[in-house]
């Protein structure tokens, strides 16, 4: 049987945003679609956990050419890859069969 990892709050979101968002998205509308959606995080969790997705397999980066103006810097852009829509897929259904029967109350 594979072992199958469980993916972060954090992990799950950022995975969700870059889906949302297509192929070649960095870290700043990264962050600002995170932040759009009420989850704003900090610039170094973005990065952290980005590094880790790409080193579990569930995205790969590349750098884009540098932006026009001198000392332009060139994005590190992202992708999702199978991997992680199917990481996407199993955590979706860990939630739905942990939340089936589940009354959430007022404390």
């Amino acid at each position: 049987m594979q072992e199958r990892q469980i993916l972060g709050e954090v992990e799950q979101i950022v995975l969700l945003v870059i889906l949302r968002l297509g192929d070649g998205a960095y870290a700043v509308p990264i962050r600002e679609e995170l932040a759009r959606h009420g989850a704003p995080l900090s610039r170094g969790s973005v990065y952290v956990t980005l590094d880790r997705l790409e080193r579990k397999g569930f995205v790969e980066s590349w750098f884009d050419d540098p932006t026009p103006q001198p000392g332009g810097k060139a994005r590190r852009c992202f992708r999702i890859r199978r991997a992680g829509v199917a990481a996407l897929r199993a955590n979706q259904r860990l939630l739905q069969r942990l939340q089936a029967g589940t009354v959430l109350e007022r404390p």
